[in-house]
């Protein structure tokens, strides 16, 4: 029946009894038992853990500190971080990591290299990037006067630029002289020079006009007279009594053009080489 008991005697080698008392009641205590230990409960008995779980245990300590650390940088600093330790790992020297700057080029360097005196329609033709830089510090000159460089002018060979917006303030090139190592402001004339050069492999011409003191002057007509400008004056208006200007006679008139054959010889043999600077 259910509420009987059941002994179980057992005989030991010494001859001793052993009795167990065994009750169907107390089973269902044990299945209980069972039912709330908890699925991570540690046995009563541990056993000693193999020294493979110290070492994980300490390398994934070790990784949350390291990442804690790196998180705490900025790029910049986990940067050298990096690269310290890859030369602190593999050898080797800062300066060999470092780029070589010898082929980089800045905004002037480029605008130099694609500077034209003179843009014509074709030179905006196939535009890349470093024209369009050189072509729009173009737009920005002053073409009015130019800026002469004088230095060797007993070659006859003559340095010419356009103005920046400072010295159009300044009035440099048109209240000062226009060569670049002088200041003097009396005395000044204005010039037309044929300006001859050599830009991108191709010959050019361009008409230029400068304004030097005496001295610069005669440093440019050196080897040749160039072509002073000169002001028109307009003349007063003539009263009532002025007897009136009588017309040319037509013998005076093929004087004039035997004059103006010889200012065009003249004004091929003052063509002035020059450079650009």
């Amino acid at each position: 029946s259910d509420g009987m008991r059941r002994v179980e005697i057992k005989v030991h080698g010494g001859g001793g009894y052993d009795s167990d008392f065994s009750d169907e009641e107390g089973q269902d205590g044990s299945v209980d038992q069972l039912l709330l230990q908890k699925p991570f409960q540690k046995g009563t008995r541990a056993k000693v853990a193999h020294r493979d779980v110290a070492s994980q245990e300490l390398d994934r300590e070790e990784a949350r500190n390291r990442r804690q650390h790196l998180i705490s940088m900025n790029a910049f600093e986990r940067h050298k971080k990096f690269v310290g330790d890859y030369i602190l790992y593999y050898g080797g020297k800062m300066d060999d990591l470092r780029r070589s700057t010898a082929k980089d080029k800045t905004d002037l360097d480029v605008v130099r290299e694609n500077h034209r005196f003179l843009w014509r329609d074709e030179d905006e033709e196939d535009m890349t990037w470093e024209k369009e830089l050189a072509k729009r510090y173009y737009d920005k000159l002053f073409k009015e006067y130019c800026i002469a460089d004088l230095n060797r002018y007993k070659e006859n060979k003559f340095g010419f630029r356009w103005r920046i917006e400072n010295e159009v303030v300044s009035g440099k090139g048109q209240f000062l002289c226009g060569n670049k190592r002088c200041e003097m402001q009396e005395s000044l004339k204005s010039w037309e020079v044929n300006f001859a050069y050599v830009e991108h492999g191709e010959k050019r011409n361009a008409l230029v006009k400068l304004r030097l003191c005496p001295d610069c002057s005669f440093k440019l007509n050196y080897h040749h007279k160039r072509k002073e400008v000169k002001t028109k004056r307009k003349r007063s208006s003539s009263g009532a009594g002025d007897e009136p200007q009588r017309p040319e006679s037509t013998s005076s008139r093929p004087k004039k053009l035997k004059k103006h054959k010889r200012k065009q010889k003249r004004s091929r043999k003052g063509r002035a080489s020059g450079f650009l600077f």
